[in-house]
């Protein structure tokens, strides 16, 4: 049984004990609420041009793209000019789609084995659909979050938050009609996708026997984030003008720690620079890597061009017609096919003065 989860839930468990002792009882809102946040971020930013930097510096010296179509070749032979890109122009337009819309996710097939040894593929919609709904519904709530960190707020942001919170609940408490906040359904999409994400793990065979503890650890993590932020927005409130101006101090650099935030708010915020600091050095990092991917941003010109790698160094070769006339003879002797027929030698002739 893979146990791998355990591991990485009790890491994410102890990071909570550890943000929530420390600031609820111990006090230690300065470690978790400027230092851990600035560390955070140093860790991610260097972490991030360290691993763009070796990607850059990679050599990729042969044609290795991903196809998923006919290659260009002859004129009355039509090729699939997206997925088999053969120009800088489609090159684009395949890593546009494959970036916004995971387009190569979208033709996953799930192999499965049925009765009578009979091998079937069956479409695998739900995995693109809830990564799709992750990755987007954790972008919208990435933008929302600026209006804790720029003031004044910009439209676009304003206005997300409009499109997103444009369900509201009314309800009947005390026998007053209370108003609760705006739903903000990216919020919601992104606790519901990571969960499917996480229970796809834990439930199917196959894809929980090859995951390890670095892939459950980040949807843990992210669980956590979208939990506690969830719960600060409806269930515990929070002083929402002191968390923007902890927000504000960080992003001015003039650090300040406002008090009566509540310990979740800090959980939430450790939570998030935990994913900071992490984020350069595990899978996640696929979402620049996918940029600098040779499977993805190469044109398929092979027919078109030769590609050779210009760092070979010359080496000595012997090539078959030496290695022919070195043993041709023991070769035929064999009974081995030779190129040239064998000549033998001729014999010199006796010496008369010997006699």
């Amino acid at each position: 049984m893979n146990k791998h989860y355990l591991y990485a839930l009790s890491a994410v468990i102890a990071l909570f004990l550890v943000a929530y002792v420390g600031t609820a009882v111990l006090g230690l809102r300065l470690i978790f609420g400027v230092l851990i946040p600035y560390l955070a971020v140093t860790v991610f930013i260097v972490g991030i041009v360290y691993k763009i930097m070796g990607w850059a510096r990679s050599a990729v010296p042969f044609c290795i793209p991903t196809t998923c179509g006919q290659q260009k070749s002859l004129p009355w032979i039509r090729s699939n000019k997206i997925d088999c890109p053969s120009s800088t122009g489609a090159v684009i337009i395949r890593m546009i789609l494959e970036v916004t819309c995971f387009r190569s996710l979208f033709r996953n097939t799930k192999m499965r084995l049925e009765e009578g040894n009979r091998l079937t593929y069956k479409w695998e919609i739900w995995l693109w659909v809830s990564a799709l709904a992750f990755h987007y519904a954790f972008l919208v709530v990435i933008v929302r979050h600026l209006r804790l960190f720029i003031e004044p707020v910009p439209f676009f942001v304003r206005m997300l938050e409009n499109v997103d919170s444009f369900f509201r609940v009314e309800v009947l408490y005390d026998a007053f009609q209370v108003g609760l906040p705006g739903i903000y359904l990216s919020g919601l999409v992104l606790l519901a996708a990571v969960t499917f994400l996480l229970l796809r793990r834990l439930v199917i065979p196959q894809v929980r026997y090859i995951s390890l503890a670095a892939d459950y650890f980040p949807l843990f993590l992210i669980f956590g984030i979208a939990f506690t932020g969830i719960l600060m927005r409806y269930v515990t409130k929070i002083d929402v003008t002191a968390a923007k101006t902890l927000t504000m101090g960080l992003v001015t650099l003039h650090p300040t720690v406002p008090a009566g935030i509540g310990g979740i708010f800090y959980v939430h915020l450790f939570f998030v620079s935990t994913l900071l600091a992490y984020f350069p050095f595990s899978k996640l990092m696929h979402a620049g890597g996918v940029f600098l991917s040779p499977t993805r941003n190469m044109t398929t010109n092979s027919r078109e061009k030769r590609h050779e790698n210009p760092w070979n160094y010359p080496v000595p070769i012997h090539t078959y017609e030496e290695y022919e006339d070195e043993f041709r003879e023991k070769m035929v002797e064999a009974g081995l096919p030779v190129d040239k027929p064998f000549v033998k030698p001729a014999e010199e002739p006796a010496d008369s003065s010997a006699k």
